[in-house]
């Protein structure tokens, strides 16, 4: 299947339509959208093939063909606050991050009377309400918890139904609830530069509180990928480079950033997020790349979501959006650049971050986390890191890092 699919894209990428229309044939025939686990991934790919088909020259024909037999457009559900609740549950994936952070946050900030939590999520701040029950319940008393979230609304999967002032409402809400006094802000501010709003408020807020002995936590939660990094597109010129520090070597927005977030001191940030590496510039690259990591949340929903079941509808609509998005789109379009964990540790030493490692009970929390889902799970500790794995192989990383 994969050797096929590559095949497609080489002869997409010269322009070859009757190849491409031959291979097209084949793969429509022997991966239907609603085959086995193999047969969906691959159609899953075929299908972003003859978007990224649409937007060529003489692949054109081809494109006005397969469409007569597909539906080009993913459909995302917008999900209700309780749905995603629900959906981000129903694996590891979200949790396995979420348990890590909130464990290692915990330890980070025992003692602080104010912890300010700068949320970069793609999961909306589910993570927090955990996190303040833990906090509510402190030896000490429950600290001023103040919570700082990039307020644009995403374009990209998950899609919530609400608006981050009502969210926020939610959320203060729920910590009242548990005698947690919460303060919520939304900073308008996008991935595509670099969450540039972002750092200068928080530039700004630092300058007032750090001295007042208040906790800055950053908690990055499968976002960062969504900055643009060194194949993307270049930088603005200086005059528009929304960081202060002169760049050398023309560094990318994701250097820039963790640099901007090691100026700000922070008492401790967590860095959780996919390990595989969607960034080549080669298609074929990126196709192989991308075919031997996405086939895990394929092969794992057949354990937790019957089919037909419309979470189960939601759940591949959303992987589907992540492989069009990688094969399908170039520049600015292309968000879905996930890095491995390895270029992660190295771009976080390069911004005088110093790796910490997770203690004994966080472990043991994820082991009785995992405890929870199906077998084929598993927990394996790297250096410093903690990583998911499915059946062996790598699925997402945790990591902690404090200033070096």
């Amino acid at each position: 299947m994969e050797q096929l699919l590559v095949h497609c894209a080489n002869a997409i990428e010269s322009n070859d339509a009757t190849l491409a229309q031959q291979i097209l044939w084949v793969l429509n025939n022997i991966a239907p959208p609603d085959g086995d686990s193999n047969q969906r991934l691959t159609s899953a790919f075929l299908q972003a093939l003859i978007v990224r088909a649409a937007k060529s020259g003489s692949c054109k024909m081809l494109a006005a063909m397969a469409n007569a037999h597909r539906n080009l457009s993913v459909e995302t559900h917008t999900f209700s606050v309780i749905e995603l609740a629900n959906f981000v549950d129903l694996t590891p994936w979200h949790r396995f991050g979420f348990t890590t952070a909130n464990a290692a946050i915990l330890e980070a900030v025992e003692g602080y009377s104010v912890i300010h939590i700068v949320d970069l999520s793609s999961t909306y701040c589910m993570q927090i309400p955990t996190l303040i029950d833990a906090i509510a319940n402190r030896f000490e008393g429950p600290p001023l918890v103040k919570l700082t979230v990039p307020g644009v609304p995403k374009d990209v999967p998950p899609l919530l139904d609400l608006t981050y002032e009502e969210l926020g409402s939610k959320l203060v809400n729920f910590a009242r609830s548990r005698n947690v006094m919460l303060e919520f802000r939304a900073v308008p501010s996008t991935h595509a530069d670099g969450f540039a709003s972002l750092i200068d408020q928080l530039r700004l807020q630092h300058s007032v509180y750090a001295e007042a002995g208040e906790a800055l936590v950053i908690n990055c939660h499968m976002m960062l990928h969504y900055i643009p990094e060194e194949t993307s597109s270049p930088l603005p010129n200086t005059n528009s480079n929304p960081y202060t520090f002169q760049p050398t070597l023309n560094p990318s927005l994701r250097t820039m950033f963790l640099k901007a977030l090691r100026g700000l001191n922070p008492t401790i940030a967590i860095l959780v997020d996919e390990d595989a590496d969607l960034t080549s510039n080669n298609l074929v690259c990126r196709l192989r790349s991308a075919f031997n990591y996405l086939w895990i949340p394929y092969d794992t929903v057949d354990t937790f979501l019957p089919i037909g079941s419309k979470q189960r509808q939601w759940y591949e609509a959303n992987i589907c959006w992540k492989v069009e998005n990688v094969i399908a789109h170039e520049g600015l379009q292309r968000v879905e650049r996930v890095e491995s964990k390895s270029r992660w540790v190295q771009r976080m030493r390069n911004a005088e971050f110093r790796g910490v490692s997770f203690g004994d009970e966080t472990v043991s929390e994820v082991k009785t986390m995992l405890d929870e889902h199906a077998a084929g799970w598993g927990l394996k500790k790297e250096d410093n890191d903690l990583v998911l794995t499915w059946k062996g192989h790598n699925v997402v990383f945790a990591t902690a890092w404090v200033p070096g």
